[in-house]
């Protein structure tokens, strides 16, 4: 007769097999779509490609759309929602209104992606090949993708506006606690700070640091003010290149340009101002190879935060839209 310790070890063991095999948990895989979509990786690419090669800044747009879908509910696809009678969406949340774009890059892709392989390609997984398409084109590193996620069926204003994600205001500790909640180090944190190496942002968002802060470099803060005017209100939208030297390769300028204080926000130059941060910045600023492998474990990692699997969520037909 089994005694009550190895009865309860048992029972545990169904309880772990249970969960295993439940038809809700999944994990993702770098081949899930191997049998069911083969041509997902080349159709994705040929419409980014196009899309970079009209605008190197879109590159740095879809990157971007990754990031602050991850970190609101996970990785499944919600920023994509436009606000429908039950639900207001993230599009217009503060760190997302006037601010994050290349939808209709996207709805290409999920078009091109639905004439290949018809329902089988969710919405959120085309963001993440998009995000390392976008990086690999730019001449930054490759990385297999990890693939699986579903979409969700709504998306949360007061999610992506609760302040999970970090604003360009950010502290360093700010900027650390935000990051861990999600699951990703300090080091994650500044790898990923590197995409930076790419894009653009808006005059109302560097403001403040080019006329008000010291830690920045007399000559880079003039030239950057001539297109950002002091009153605010005033040249809102204007745009400055986030890495002064070339903006549009992914490289380790981002992180040279920091040393020099050239950071263009507040959170970027934080990184490299007598914090816990600044070895890592030096590291990335001189090695090329340490910065793209860290890059791209975090990538993977931000990939990875709460995913739809499995029976959970589902395969939208339009992105903008639940089924």
């Amino acid at each position: 007769m089994a005694s009550s310790s190895s009865l309860g070890v048992m029972c545990m063991f169904v309880v772990v097999i249970s969960i295993l095999g439940s038809s809700t948990w999944a994990a993702l895989s770098t081949d899930f779509y191997s049998k069911s979509c083969p041509k997902v990786f080349t159709t994705v690419e040929s419409v980014v490609e196009s899309a970079v090669s009209k605008e190197p800044r879109m590159g740095a747009s879809l990157v971007r759309l990754f990031f602050h879908d991850c970190f609101v509910n996970g990785c499944d696809g919600s920023i994509l929602l436009d606000d429908t009678s039950s639900f207001t969406g993230e599009k217009t949340a503060g760190p997302n209104n006037n601010s994050v774009r290349g939808f209709e890059v996207v709805d290409a892709i999920k078009a091109l992606v639905e004439k290949v392989c018809p329902g089988v390609v969710s919405c959120a997984d085309i963001l993440a090949i998009a995000a390392r398409d976008s990086v690999v084109i730019l001449g930054g590193p490759d990385w297999d993708v990890k693939l699986g996620r579903r979409d969700s069926k709504t998306a949360s204003f007061s999610a992506a506006n609760s302040g999970v994600i970090p604003p360009p205001t950010a502290t360093l500790g700010q900027l650390i606690n935000r990051f861990n909640a999600r699951g990703l180090s300090a080091k994650d944190m500044v790898a990923l700070s590197g995409a930076h190496t790419i894009g653009k942002a808006r005059c109302a968002l560097f403001r403040d640091r080019i006329y008000n802060e010291t830690n920045i470099d007399g000559s880079f803060a003039k030239t950057t003010q001539s297109s950002c005017p002091r009153t605010s209100g005033s040249g809102d939208n204007n745009l400055a290149p986030l890495d002064v030297e070339t903006q549009n390769s992914f490289d380790l300028k981002y992180f040279k340009n920091l040393l020099n204080k050239k950071g263009l926000l507040h959170s970027d130059q934080i990184l490299f101002n007598g914090g816990s941060t600044d070895s890592l910045v030096k590291t990335y600023s001189s090695n090329v190879k340490t910065f793209y492998s860290d890059f791209v474990t975090a990538m993977i990692k931000m990939g990875d935060i709460t995913p739809l699997t499995g029976s959970n969520g589902e395969i939208r037909k339009n992105c903008r839209r639940p089924n």
